[in-house]
């Protein structure tokens, strides 16, 4: 219990800590947006890096050299846990913005936090709103910001993934962007699975070879969430802990 008060207090800490930062924030936007952007950025990603500290969880991350550094990629990944969220973006190289229901829209501060961030909201319930965030997401990637996606649409009760929704990799097939898939094993142990106990457990994540749209075969072109999906999951395969 110690370890789940440590992990929510540090959230709410800089949440409240956060809302003066916001403001000097948007005062460096005014002559550096890239550095503004910057800062954001590396402050969430050490918050995000306390927290998992703080869960004891042993953490191996596999293939990081496989994410290009000169480009926005796509990144798509399995979904088990909220900590999957702070288990990639702590690692991101750059600029990154995650695909996040609606709802979450709901919550003050942690939604400024968000939009910073370039995260986009997805209303499920709403086909032209949902078509909307997915050309916002292809602007962003095409400016040099990436975008991070679980396609399955909500987190695996089970641990084995639902199939992927196609129209999440749009945003590669219209960019032609790298997509990077991502494997991630045992993430529902530091949580979901024992709730609301938060325990220390053995995490991998791994980042498969990028797949370039283009250069698949145009049946491929034509299915990216299935061949992501069995690209991931064979990586999930081989770490079955």
């Amino acid at each position: 219990m110690i370890r789940l008060l440590l992990v929510v207090l540090t959230l709410l800490l800089y949440l409240i800590l956060g809302i003066p930062v916001l403001l000097i924030e948007w005062v460096i936007s005014r002559w550096n947006p890239h550095l503004r952007d910057i800062s954001c950025l590396r402050m969430v990603q050490g918050a995000f890096k306390l927290i998992l500290w703080f869960t004891g969880a042993d953490i191996t991350y596999i293939g990081r050299e496989n994410i290009p550094s000169d480009q926005a990629v796509l990144y798509v990944g399995n979904h088990n846990s909220y900590f999957d969220i702070l288990l990639t973006y702590s690692q991101c190289p750059g600029l990154t913005g995650y695909v996040a229901k609606a709802e979450m829209l709901r919550y003050p501060l942690l939604r400024d936090w968000m939009k910073r961030l370039y995260c986009l909201f997805l209303d499920r319930t709403d086909m032209r709103a949902g078509l909307q965030t997915i050309l916002t997401g292809i602007d962003y990637i095409r400016s040099g910001i990436s975008i991070c996606i679980f396609p399955e649409g909500t987190r695996s009760r089970d641990g084995k993934m639902q199939p992927f929704k196609e129209g999440s990799l749009k945003m590669a097939a219209k960019t032609g962007c790298p997509i990077i898939p991502m494997a991630i094993t045992n993430s529902a142990e530091i949580f979901e699975n024992h709730l609301p106990i938060v325990r220390p457990c053995r995490v991998i994540v791994e980042y498969g070879a990028p797949i370039y749209p283009k250069e698949l075969p145009k049946e491929q072109q034509k299915f990216l969430g299935a061949c992501t999906q069995q690209r991931i999951q064979e990586m999930l395969d081989r770490h079955s802990l």
